[in-house]
């Protein structure tokens, strides 16, 4: 938790920020769960006006190595493409004011999460939630990555570098955090770098982590927001379609993509909102790609968790379940190939 010198130093961020000398946090609160990020509510009254805002910084140890400049330039490059985000307020680069740095955004009041472990969580709502989804990622691989503030940010690749730089990455964070042999994962990595895609149909702003349970939504149908973009970068759309549609993600409902949808409904809303092609010999890798890189966070979490630098209990929860799932999706899909 913030101390009462950080807490001061960020509320002369915000009212710097919001133009509002004498602007006063008056509630602050951390929600926990979280493996990359801190992430915290803050409520702020700023010339009688009342702010509901979200603080988001790196925790003692972040799974996902990326500066909060990244983050925050991926929500303002997609505020105006049709998919609800929150507005972003402002970046703080000095890690002198808290000791990380941090960035500010609009807090989504009315909305709330489901767990991607909780059968038929969407309940008579999956329909139009699913349409929802499955269009938002489109618009988000529709926008236009090459001019967006995103791109400022990061290395572009070629098309045809999408598939190494994402796999070297998630490869290499397997060698790093490993805490055993993995025969089924090494298999599979083997594999993807035996059997190249072809190159990316166009580049596009990757989300990066785009799943039923980033996005909330208002118990009535209507998605709210789409949340976590600390893994975005620009790639290869495919590489998002496949981590929507991996089988972690299905509610317990393994006939509907998400737990949502038809697959063939999700792939043809998809297509429409973000006018690219699906290629099954080329998903055909990154679903496979998929699997391994959710099995490299999973890992990256267990080695966290076991080496006492972050003791939420998501990450130990992060090492057993979802890997373990993660293992049978693999080995099926490898048998699938090798039958």
């Amino acid at each position: 938790m913030l101390n009462d010198a950080q807490l001061a130093a960020v509320g002369e961020h915000i009212a710097e920020a919001l133009d509002a000398p004498g602007a006063k946090i008056i509630d602050i609160r951390r929600f926990h769960g979280g493996a990359s990020r801190e992430t915290y509510a803050i409520d702020v009254l700023a010339n009688q006006d009342s702010h509901a805002l979200i603080l988001r910084c790196d925790p003692g140890d972040s799974l996902i190595d990326t500066p909060r400049a990244l983050e925050f330039a991926a929500y303002k490059s997609v505020q105006d493409c049709g998919i609800p985000v929150p507005r972003a307020v402002s970046l703080c680069e000095d890690a002198a004011l808290i000791g990380t740095p941090f960035f500010i955004m609009q807090r989504i009041e009315g909305g709330e999460a489901v767990s991607p472990f909780v059968a038929g969580a969407y309940g008579e709502n999956r329909d139009a939630i699913g349409h929802q989804f499955f269009e938002y990622l489109g618009k988000i691989n529709g926008a236009d990555a090459l001019s967006s503030p995103l791109a400022g940010q990061i290395d572009i690749p070629n098309p045809d570098e999408c598939w190494s730089r994402e796999l070297s990455y998630w490869a290499g964070q397997v060698e790093k955090n490993a805490l055993q042999p993995e025969p089924i994962l090494t298999a599979a990595i083997r594999w993807l770098r035996n059997n190249p895609p072809p190159p990316a149909q166009r580049l596009t702003i990757v989300h990066g982590d785009y799943r039923n349970g980033n996005v909330l939504h208002d118990g009535a149908g209507k998605i709210v927001a789409v949340l976590d973009w600390e893994m975005a970068h620009i790639g290869d759309p495919l590489e998002d379609l496949a981590w929507a549609l991996d089988p972690l993600w299905n509610l317990q409902d393994p006939s509907r993509a998400a737990g949502l949808i038809a697959r063939s409904d999700a792939i043809r809303i998809w297509e429409s909102a973000s006018g690219l092609q699906f290629d099954d010999a080329a998903f055909a890798w990154w679903e496979m790609f998929a699997s391994v890189k959710g099995m490299a966070i999973w890992i990256s979490s267990g080695h966290a968790s076991v080496a006492g630098v972050n003791t939420d209990p998501v990450l130990a929860f992060s090492a057993w379940y979802p890997k373990t799932i993660g293992n049978h999706v693999l080995a099926s899909r490898l048998a699938g190939i090798y039958a």
